[in-house]
């Protein structure tokens, strides 16, 4: 999700609602739920190692990435990726309750790992079996999957470094992981907690940006989140949605079905493209003026899906892409 906006201090709060399951029926209010589990512990992962950065701070000399300007200095570029494949331990931490179970990975940009419908084995968040980086990322090395959190830029600098994190049992009986940091190129900060809830499918994130100085800055708020694909998953965008667009605005497509030439694929034959596999290349397409508080994929072959659910006022965006 994408937003720009002037700020000093902000809350954005979004609600996750994941599995479009059946079978997650409401028990009764009386019944007392457990507490969510929330620990940590050592985990064991094939990894590609990347090579020492330069250790010569770069200034800006054109270097773009993902069609932005690679303005990183004070950070160093890790772009030497190798093909050292080695066995690495990371510290996992884990939220559980009755119906879901979440990894989040401090060391590698707080990023949330993987989440799992327990009632039917569904990854509804993407999960990586392996840490092999590509070049990607406003730093270089970057990885796929899960749930990417990035500020103040789409992709940002510390993606693949680690964040501070703590630990949180609620009264209520939630748990949540806090991670943040400060970003040293803008001196913001920001923080962002994870929770899931005794008795609910569902995991919520609260994002609170800090302006640390004594400037105004503007600043960009993407959640990317990576989910599993087949024949027949299906992207849904909410009924308002007419039209999508690409990167910088500069094609424009009708939603969800095409009859136009977009992003080099002709699609004037009429295509529904709301199917993943009506795209025969990779694409990236955005949710054009709409208006609505959700967005979603849909798996008709295993029954299950995923959908983000939070207000469009403060986060309009809304994009789906192949990898």
């Amino acid at each position: 999700m994408k937003n720009r906006y002037p700020m000093k201090h902000r809350n954005l709060h979004m609600i996750l609602l994941l599995l479009l399951s059946s079978s997650l029926m409401a028990q009764p209010s009386k019944q007392i739920k457990p507490p969510v589990r929330i620990w940590e512990e050592t985990v064991t992962m094939p990894t590609y190692l990347v090579d020492e950065p330069d250790r010569i701070p770069r200034f800006y000399e054109g270097r773009a990435y993902q069609g932005a300007q690679g303005r990183v200095y004070p950070y160093p570029i890790y772009e030497s990726l190798s093909d050292i494949r080695v066995d690495k331990d990371y510290q996992m931490v884990y939220l559980e309750n009755e119906y879901i179970r979440i990894e989040v990975l401090p060391e590698i940009g707080g990023r949330l790992f993987g989440a799992v419908d327990k009632t039917n084995g569904y990854h509804f968040i993407y999960r990586q079996h392996v840490i092999k980086p590509g070049l990607i990322g406003m730093l270089g090395a970057w990885i796929s999957g899960g749930i990417e959190w990035n500020f103040p830029h789409h992709h940002r600098a510390t993606a693949f470094m680690p964040v501070d994190y703590v630990l949180q049992e609620n009264p209520d009986g939630s748990s949540t992981v806090w991670i943040g940091e400060l970003e040293i190129r803008h001196r913001m900060k920001f923080m962002l907690g994870i929770t899931a809830y005794p008795g609910k499918s569902y995991f919520e994130v609260t994002f609170r940006p800090y302006n640390r100085t004594p400037f105004i800055h503007s600043f960009l708020y993407f959640a990317n989140t990576g989910v599993h694909t087949s024949e027949e998953y299906q992207v849904i965008f909410p009924p308002s949605t007419q039209f999508g667009t690409y990167h910088g605005k500069n094609q424009f497509v009708r939603w969800p079905i095409s009859h136009e030439v977009f992003n080099r694929v002709d699609y004037t034959e009429g295509v529904d493209i709301s199917w993943w596999k009506n795209h025969p290349e990779w694409t990236s397409i955005f949710a054009w003026n709409q208006d609505d508080d959700f967005v979603g994929g849909y798996d008709h072959g295993k029954g299950a899906g995923t959908m983000l659910v939070s207000n469009h006022h403060i986060a309009p965006g809304k994009k789906f892409w192949t990898w």
